[in-house]
Protein backbone atom coordinates (compact mmCIF):
# COMPACT_ATOMS: atom_id res chain seq x y z
CA UNK A 1 0.00 0.00 0.00
CA UNK A 2 1.55 3.44 -1.06
CA UNK A 3 2.20 5.81 1.85
CA UNK A 4 -0.86 8.36 2.03
CA UNK A 5 1.56 11.55 1.86
CA UNK A 6 4.29 10.34 -0.52
CA UNK A 7 3.75 12.66 -3.52
CA UNK A 8 5.34 9.72 -5.27
CA UNK A 9 2.38 7.56 -4.72
CA UNK A 10 -0.60 9.59 -4.64
CA UNK A 11 -3.90 8.58 -2.81
CA UNK A 12 -7.24 7.56 -3.41
CA UNK A 13 -9.47 10.10 -4.68
CA UNK A 14 -6.08 11.82 -6.40
CA UNK A 15 -4.05 11.69 -8.97
CA UNK A 16 -0.61 13.33 -9.97
CA UNK A 17 -0.29 15.41 -12.83
CA UNK A 18 2.14 17.69 -14.35
CA UNK A 19 1.60 21.04 -16.44
CA UNK A 20 3.51 22.43 -19.03
CA UNK A 21 4.91 25.63 -18.03
CA UNK A 22 6.71 27.48 -21.13
CA UNK A 23 8.61 24.26 -21.50
CA UNK A 24 9.15 23.87 -17.63
CA UNK A 25 7.50 20.65 -15.83
CA UNK A 26 5.38 21.37 -13.01
CA UNK A 27 4.34 18.22 -10.69
CA UNK A 28 1.42 17.98 -8.62
CA UNK A 29 -2.01 16.47 -7.21
CA UNK A 30 -5.35 16.43 -8.49
CA UNK A 31 -8.87 15.89 -7.20
CA UNK A 32 -12.00 16.56 -8.98
CA UNK A 33 -15.44 16.22 -7.77
CA UNK A 34 -17.27 13.70 -8.90
CA UNK A 35 -20.40 14.73 -10.84
CA UNK A 36 -20.86 17.97 -12.69
CA UNK A 37 -18.35 20.85 -13.81
CA UNK A 38 -16.53 22.18 -10.85
CA UNK A 39 -17.89 25.49 -8.93
CA UNK A 40 -14.32 26.82 -9.40
CA UNK A 41 -10.57 25.68 -9.54
CA UNK A 42 -8.77 25.66 -5.90
CA UNK A 43 -4.83 25.73 -6.49
CA UNK A 44 -2.76 24.81 -3.51
CA UNK A 45 0.37 26.41 -3.26
CA UNK A 46 3.03 24.76 -0.30
CA UNK A 47 5.65 26.60 1.89
CA UNK A 48 9.66 26.33 1.72
CA UNK A 49 11.27 22.58 1.89
CA UNK A 50 7.61 20.82 1.34
CA UNK A 51 5.70 19.39 -1.46
CA UNK A 52 2.17 19.17 -2.73
CA UNK A 53 1.40 16.48 -0.29
CA UNK A 54 1.38 19.05 2.30
CA UNK A 55 -2.22 20.08 1.75
CA UNK A 56 -3.21 16.00 1.17
CA UNK A 57 -2.61 15.03 4.79
CA UNK A 58 -4.16 11.40 5.52
CA UNK A 59 -2.85 11.70 8.80
CA UNK A 60 -6.72 11.27 9.89
CA UNK A 61 -9.88 11.57 7.83
CA UNK A 62 -11.20 14.81 6.88
CA UNK A 63 -7.46 16.69 6.77
CA UNK A 64 -7.06 16.83 3.10
CA UNK A 65 -7.58 20.05 1.26
CA UNK A 66 -8.03 18.24 -1.73
CA UNK A 67 -10.43 15.43 -0.59
CA UNK A 68 -12.44 17.85 1.20
CA UNK A 69 -12.37 20.23 -1.87
CA UNK A 70 -13.63 17.98 -4.50
CA UNK A 71 -16.77 16.53 -2.60
CA UNK A 72 -17.47 20.28 -1.78
CA UNK A 73 -17.80 20.48 -5.64
CA UNK A 74 -14.51 22.12 -6.43
CA UNK A 75 -11.45 21.25 -8.35
CA UNK A 76 -7.98 21.26 -6.33
CA UNK A 77 -4.45 21.22 -8.15
CA UNK A 78 -1.73 20.91 -5.66
CA UNK A 79 1.27 22.19 -7.35
CA UNK A 80 4.94 21.62 -6.72
CA UNK A 81 6.17 24.92 -6.88
CA UNK A 82 9.01 25.89 -9.45
CA UNK A 83 12.36 24.25 -7.99
CA UNK A 84 10.40 20.98 -6.32
CA UNK A 85 9.25 18.07 -7.57
CA UNK A 86 10.05 17.74 -11.39
CA UNK A 87 11.08 21.11 -12.15
CA UNK A 88 13.91 20.40 -9.28
CA UNK A 89 16.07 18.83 -12.54
CA UNK A 90 15.14 21.85 -14.96
CA UNK A 91 15.38 24.79 -12.61
CA UNK A 92 18.38 23.31 -9.94
CA UNK A 93 18.77 26.68 -8.24
CA UNK A 94 15.19 27.62 -8.14
CA UNK A 95 13.77 30.53 -9.77
CA UNK A 96 13.67 34.23 -8.28
CA UNK A 97 9.77 35.05 -6.99
CA UNK A 98 8.98 36.90 -10.08
CA UNK A 99 10.00 34.12 -12.06
CA UNK A 100 8.32 31.43 -10.16
CA UNK A 101 5.16 34.06 -10.63
CA UNK A 102 5.55 33.97 -14.54
CA UNK A 103 6.13 30.01 -14.28
CA UNK A 104 3.39 29.35 -12.12
CA UNK A 105 0.80 31.40 -14.51
CA UNK A 106 1.98 29.53 -17.58
CA UNK A 107 1.32 26.09 -15.53
CA UNK A 108 -2.41 27.43 -14.75
CA UNK A 109 -3.00 28.53 -18.29
CA UNK A 110 -1.68 25.21 -19.88
CA UNK A 111 -4.14 23.27 -16.95
CA UNK A 112 -7.28 25.70 -18.37
CA UNK A 113 -6.18 24.88 -21.63
CA UNK A 114 -7.82 21.02 -20.59
CA UNK A 115 -9.72 21.28 -17.57
CA UNK A 116 -12.62 22.99 -16.80
CA UNK A 117 -12.01 26.14 -14.42
CA UNK A 118 -15.60 26.79 -13.74
CA UNK A 119 -15.83 30.23 -11.92
CA UNK A 120 -11.97 30.72 -12.49
CA UNK A 121 -9.26 30.03 -10.00
CA UNK A 122 -8.56 31.05 -6.36
CA UNK A 123 -5.16 29.99 -4.38
CA UNK A 124 -4.47 29.14 -1.12
CA UNK A 125 -1.45 29.33 -0.21
CA UNK A 126 1.03 28.33 2.71
CA UNK A 127 4.39 30.25 3.97
CA UNK A 128 6.78 30.85 1.33
CA UNK A 129 3.54 29.70 -0.79
CA UNK A 130 1.86 32.50 0.39
CA UNK A 131 5.22 34.98 -1.39
CA UNK A 132 4.79 33.37 -4.56
CA UNK A 133 0.39 33.67 -4.59
CA UNK A 134 0.72 37.12 -3.68
CA UNK A 135 3.51 37.78 -6.12
CA UNK A 136 1.25 35.63 -8.97
CA UNK A 137 -1.72 37.83 -8.25
CA UNK A 138 0.48 41.34 -8.58
CA UNK A 139 1.16 40.12 -12.43
CA UNK A 140 -1.36 41.88 -15.06
CA UNK A 141 -2.75 38.16 -15.00
CA UNK A 142 -3.16 38.38 -11.59
CA UNK A 143 -6.33 40.29 -11.93
CA UNK A 144 -8.00 37.33 -13.49
CA UNK A 145 -7.61 35.13 -9.87
CA UNK A 146 -10.66 35.20 -7.39
CA UNK A 147 -8.57 35.88 -4.69
CA UNK A 148 -6.19 34.40 -2.39
CA UNK A 149 -5.63 32.54 0.94
CA UNK A 150 -2.80 32.57 2.75
CA UNK A 151 -1.79 31.27 6.02
CA UNK A 152 1.74 31.31 7.94
CA UNK A 153 3.09 34.59 6.31
CA UNK A 154 3.07 38.27 7.47
CA UNK A 155 5.28 40.73 6.46
CA UNK A 156 7.47 41.41 9.88
CA UNK A 157 9.76 38.48 10.65
CA UNK A 158 9.53 37.05 14.65
CA UNK A 159 13.39 35.88 13.96
CA UNK A 160 16.74 37.22 12.99
CA UNK A 161 17.29 36.26 9.62
CA UNK A 162 20.09 34.31 9.87
CA UNK A 163 17.49 32.05 11.87
CA UNK A 164 15.60 31.41 8.18
CA UNK A 165 15.48 28.06 6.89
CA UNK A 166 17.43 27.75 3.81
CA UNK A 167 19.62 25.57 1.98
CA UNK A 168 21.79 24.60 5.24
CA UNK A 169 18.74 23.44 6.81
CA UNK A 170 14.78 24.23 7.99
CA UNK A 171 15.58 26.42 10.73
CA UNK A 172 14.34 25.64 13.59
CA UNK A 173 12.33 22.68 13.23
CA UNK A 174 10.06 23.61 16.60
CA UNK A 175 8.83 26.63 15.40
CA UNK A 176 7.29 25.40 12.18
CA UNK A 177 5.02 23.02 14.16
CA UNK A 178 4.41 24.61 17.93
CA UNK A 179 3.27 22.30 20.43
CA UNK A 180 3.37 18.33 19.35
CA UNK A 181 -0.41 17.82 20.40
CA UNK A 182 -1.35 20.50 17.87
CA UNK A 183 -0.96 17.48 15.47
CA UNK A 184 -2.00 13.76 14.89
CA UNK A 185 1.03 11.61 15.42
CA UNK A 186 1.51 10.07 11.98
CA UNK A 187 1.75 13.31 10.88
CA UNK A 188 5.40 13.44 11.82
CA UNK A 189 6.42 10.15 10.14
CA UNK A 190 4.05 10.96 7.39
CA UNK A 191 5.85 14.54 7.23
CA UNK A 192 8.87 13.15 6.16
CA UNK A 193 7.82 12.13 2.74
CA UNK A 194 7.05 15.54 2.04
CA UNK A 195 10.39 17.30 2.84
CA UNK A 196 12.43 18.69 0.47
CA UNK A 197 15.28 21.10 0.10
CA UNK A 198 14.96 24.96 -0.42
CA UNK A 199 16.11 26.25 -3.96
CA UNK A 200 19.36 28.44 -3.90
CA UNK A 201 17.35 31.33 -5.26
CA UNK A 202 14.46 30.71 -2.92
CA UNK A 203 16.82 30.54 -0.18
CA UNK A 204 18.65 34.05 -1.19
CA UNK A 205 15.28 36.03 -0.99
CA UNK A 206 13.80 34.98 2.10
CA UNK A 207 15.66 37.37 4.54
CA UNK A 208 14.57 40.10 1.76
CA UNK A 209 10.59 39.75 1.95
CA UNK A 210 10.15 42.25 4.23
CA UNK A 211 11.58 45.01 2.09
CA UNK A 212 9.70 42.77 -1.10
CA UNK A 213 6.71 43.09 0.42
CA UNK A 214 5.04 46.67 0.25
CA UNK A 215 5.79 46.94 -3.96
CA UNK A 216 4.39 43.58 -4.66
CA UNK A 217 0.97 44.16 -2.53
CA UNK A 218 0.12 47.68 -3.86
CA UNK A 219 -0.19 45.62 -6.82
CA UNK A 220 -2.64 43.29 -5.35
CA UNK A 221 -6.17 43.98 -6.87
CA UNK A 222 -8.41 40.64 -5.68
CA UNK A 223 -9.72 39.91 -2.14
CA UNK A 224 -6.81 38.72 0.12
CA UNK A 225 -7.63 36.60 3.68
CA UNK A 226 -4.64 36.00 5.83
CA UNK A 227 -4.38 33.41 8.75
CA UNK A 228 -2.22 32.93 11.50
CA UNK A 229 -2.20 30.13 13.41
CA UNK A 230 -2.22 30.25 17.54
CA UNK A 231 1.04 28.80 17.78
CA UNK A 232 2.76 31.02 14.49
CA UNK A 233 6.29 31.62 15.48
CA UNK A 234 7.99 32.79 12.10
CA UNK A 235 5.87 36.17 11.74
CA UNK A 236 4.61 38.67 14.18
CA UNK A 237 1.00 39.35 14.28
CA UNK A 238 0.27 42.13 16.80
CA UNK A 239 -1.24 44.95 16.15
CA UNK A 240 1.50 47.34 15.14
CA UNK A 241 2.47 44.11 12.45
CA UNK A 242 -1.03 43.50 11.13
CA UNK A 243 -1.60 47.14 10.77
CA UNK A 244 1.79 46.82 8.16
CA UNK A 245 0.59 44.18 6.56
CA UNK A 246 -2.66 45.72 5.66
CA UNK A 247 -1.64 48.68 4.81
CA UNK A 248 0.77 48.90 1.36
CA UNK A 249 -2.39 46.19 0.09
CA UNK A 250 -4.32 47.35 -3.09
CA UNK A 251 -7.23 44.68 -2.34
CA UNK A 252 -10.44 45.49 -2.57
CA UNK A 253 -10.95 43.35 0.74
CA UNK A 254 -8.34 42.18 3.14
CA UNK A 255 -9.18 39.60 6.15
CA UNK A 256 -7.44 38.60 9.19
CA UNK A 257 -8.04 35.64 10.78
CA UNK A 258 -6.67 33.56 13.61
CA UNK A 259 -6.60 29.70 14.31
CA UNK A 260 -6.82 28.56 17.56
CA UNK A 261 -5.26 25.18 18.59
CA UNK A 262 -2.98 25.42 15.70
CA UNK A 263 0.79 25.84 14.68
CA UNK A 264 2.49 27.21 11.40
CA UNK A 265 1.95 24.06 9.77
CA UNK A 266 -1.70 24.42 9.66
CA UNK A 267 -3.01 22.05 6.60
CA UNK A 268 -1.06 19.13 8.35
CA UNK A 269 -2.46 19.99 12.04
CA UNK A 270 -6.00 18.92 13.49
CA UNK A 271 -7.12 22.06 12.86
CA UNK A 272 -6.71 21.76 8.86
CA UNK A 273 -10.43 21.16 7.99
CA UNK A 274 -11.42 23.75 10.06
CA UNK A 275 -8.75 26.37 8.60
CA UNK A 276 -9.78 24.48 5.02
CA UNK A 277 -13.46 25.08 5.53
CA UNK A 278 -12.90 28.74 6.37
CA UNK A 279 -10.64 29.18 3.17
CA UNK A 280 -13.40 28.03 1.27
CA UNK A 281 -15.87 30.04 2.75
CA UNK A 282 -13.81 33.01 1.62
CA UNK A 283 -13.49 31.42 -1.93
CA UNK A 284 -17.01 31.33 -1.41
CA UNK A 285 -17.42 35.30 -0.62
CA UNK A 286 -15.22 35.68 -3.39
CA UNK A 287 -17.74 34.33 -5.49
CA UNK A 288 -20.73 35.68 -4.26
CA UNK A 289 -19.62 39.03 -4.27
CA UNK A 290 -18.49 38.27 -8.14
CA UNK A 291 -21.89 37.46 -8.70
CA UNK A 292 -23.43 40.24 -6.99
CA UNK A 293 -21.52 43.11 -8.58
CA UNK A 294 -23.12 45.83 -10.01
CA UNK A 295 -23.69 45.08 -13.77
CA UNK A 296 -21.18 47.55 -15.73
CA UNK A 297 -22.84 49.76 -18.02
CA UNK A 298 -22.94 49.07 -21.79
CA UNK A 299 -20.88 50.51 -23.54
CA UNK A 300 -22.48 53.63 -25.46
CA UNK A 301 -21.91 53.44 -29.24
CA UNK A 302 -20.14 56.44 -31.20
CA UNK A 303 -21.95 59.80 -31.76
CA UNK A 304 -21.53 60.97 -35.06
CA UNK A 305 -21.39 64.41 -34.94
CA UNK A 306 -23.02 66.24 -38.03
CA UNK A 307 -20.79 67.98 -40.50
CA UNK A 308 -20.97 71.81 -40.54
CA UNK A 309 -22.22 73.19 -44.34
CA UNK A 310 -19.72 75.71 -45.31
Amino acid sequence: MPDPLNTDAAPSGTREITLDAAGIPLSGLLAEPRHGRPRAVVVAVHGGGMRAGYFDSRARPGLSLLALGADLGYTVLAVDRPGYGASAAWLPRGQSLAQQAATLHDGLADFAATHDTGAGVFLVAHSNGGKLALAAAAEERGDDLLGLDISGLGSRLAVGTDQLPGQNGHGDWRRHWGSLRLYPPDAFRQGRHLVSPVPEMEAREGPLWPDMYPTIARRVRIPVRFTFAEQEQWWLFDDEALAALRRPLGAPTTVIAHQPDAGHNLSLGWAARTYHLKALGFLEDCLLAKDAAPARPAARPPVSLPVPVP
